[in-house]
């Protein structure tokens, strides 16, 4: 035993941490995401018990993620939860072909602009309708309208004890989160969120505070595979957009977290296509399950290796004592109050918004500050994967625009021919530049066009400086003499 697992010992006690950080989490992203409270210890199981056990990245843990409950609420809003599992399976399968066709390590060229725009967007939507939560209240459907919103629901609130005690719950929930890590560290050893809730509970116990509490249904009660009816949607052009969008946004969230666990350890490096089948494989078993969609989580992710965990050990015994959890204790669920789960989200929330990166961006790269900033307010103002695209051709634009940097230098010497010397990338996006260069040239003049600077010169920029060249030598003037590229 001790020779086949000889950091035993260290997985075995961050397995407990990772547990202890991951009951809160799971419920809570289940809860906001309209879904009931158990499918999210199932997909946590399944991260644990079946992604665990494959290859990728050996300490990264996966689970529902607070980065998917907008997409995951949308999906159950417009399709139902009988449709959900088939959603989640499709987009497993999509992740598996990704993965197989070596596709993972591509993710790591996505613009981190647009990734960290991705997730300040998630989290502005995630603070605005888990406000409502908390303070009891049902949230507006669009990312506008629960922004817009919040003004008349703190109004509703302030009128009634009951929404003001529940806002309280959700409040003294998030003080307690962030001010637990000032406390000694014997006391950091049971997480925050955790400590929070069992808080939250015992003072809506005590005091006996109008608030909603988590809705029961069984482990089993709500396990339920897609039925004949659910595949039929597939026949729905709409939902194809939506395994999309769950397919690349959690291949996303997963491969970035693991690029920052690798820097959190010297344990083995991810292995991003290996990681992305295991991904797909988990998602493909959440499906068949009807849960939620799974990621790689970094909170969960920096809890393992923080507990000091060395092998995937640890990840694989979290899956079993959450499913010990779920099977002998679910009745401890429904004594949770709803406002402190929406505590917990708002601050997972907030941690979402790059603060810091927004600011660093702003001083050094202005235009990747603006594809950040453009990313999130399109995911407030139309959807995740709508916004997301959206900053995926910015970014894309961004640099090509940069790409074909271009040089035009005219040199007169007041007889002979004007010489004008092309150097860089003459692309499409530089002609306007080009011809008003070339335009401004006096028509009675002999042109000497040299191209020999540029790197590269695109179809358009060739057809346009030929026919340039024919217009100015047909008014009489010497032909332009073209130095090739």
């Amino acid at each position: 035993m001790t020779t086949k697992y000889p950091y035993l010992r260290q997985d075995f006690l961050a397995s407990i941490v990772v547990f202890l950080v991951a009951v809160p989490l799971c419920v809570g992203v289940a809860v906001a995401s309209g879904v009931p409270a158990e499918l999210g210890l199932v997909t946590g199981i399944v991260g644990g018990l079946v992604t665990g056990f494959l290859p990728g990245s050996s300490l990264q843990v996966s689970g529902p993620a607070a980065g998917l409950t907008v997409l995951v609420f949308e999906a159950v809003s417009e399709f139902g939860v009988g449709t959900l599992g088939v959603i989640v399976l499709m987009a497993g399968l999509l992740q598996l072909a990704m993965g197989f066709l070596k596709i993972g390590r591509w993710f790591r060229a996505i613009s981190v602009s647009v990734v960290e725009g991705m997730l300040c967007g998630i989290g502005l939507v995630i603070i605005a309708g888990q406000i409502y939560a908390a303070a009891g209240l049902k949230a507006p459907s669009t990312g506008i309208g629960k922004i817009a919103g919040l003004p008349g629901a703190f109004a509703d609130a302030l009128g009634s004890s009951a929404a003001l005690a529940s806002l309280a719950i959700g409040a003294g929930t998030i003080a307690v989160i962030v001010l637990w890590k000032k406390l000694p560290k014997a006391v950091q050893s049971v997480p925050g969120a955790l400590a929070a809730v069992v808080l939250a509970t015992v003072a809506a116990l005590a005091f006996g505070l109008p608030v909603a509490t988590v809705t029961v249904e069984g482990l089993f009660g709500v396990v339920q595979v897609p039925g004949a009816g659910a595949f039929g949607e597939l026949a729905t052009p709409a939902i194809w957009g939506t395994i999309v969008a769950f397919a690349l946004i959690a291949s996303a969230e997963s491969l970035f977290s693991a690029a920052a666990v690798d820097r959190l350890h010297d344990g083995p490096r991810t292995e991003y296509n290996k990681e992305m089948v295991a991904q797909g494989v988990g998602n493909t078993v959440c499906g068949l399950l009807g849960a939620l969609p799974m990621t790689a989580v970094i909170v969960r992710s920096s809890a393992n290796v923080n507990a000091g965990a060395k092998t995937k050990t640890s990840r694989v015994l979290h899956g079993a004592w959450l499913l010990l959890f779920a099977a002998a204790l679910p009745s401890t669920l429904a004594l949770v109050p709803i406002p402190a789960l929406a505590g917990i989200l708002v601050h997972a929330g907030w941690k979402l918004i790059p603060f810091r990166e927004i600011s660093s961006l702003w001083r050094s790269h202005r235009g990747e500050a603006l594809i950040l900033v453009v990313t999130a307010v399109s995911i407030v103002a139309v959807n995740m994967f709508e916004g997301v695209l959206i900053g995926l051709a910015l970014s894309v634009a961004k640099t090509a625009w940069e790409a074909s940097h271009l040089k035009t230098e005219v040199v007169d010497k007041g007889a002979g021919p004007i010489q004008v010397h092309l150097s860089g990338n003459a692309t499409f996006l530089r002609l306007p530049k080009i011809l008003d260069s070339l335009e401004a040239l006096p028509q009675d003049r002999p042109v000497e066009l040299d191209l020999s600077g540029l790197h590269h010169l695109d179809h358009a920029c060739r057809t346009a400086l030929e026919n340039w060249a024919e217009r100015h030598s047909a008014v009489g003037t010497e032909p332009v003499r073209v130095t090739a590229a």
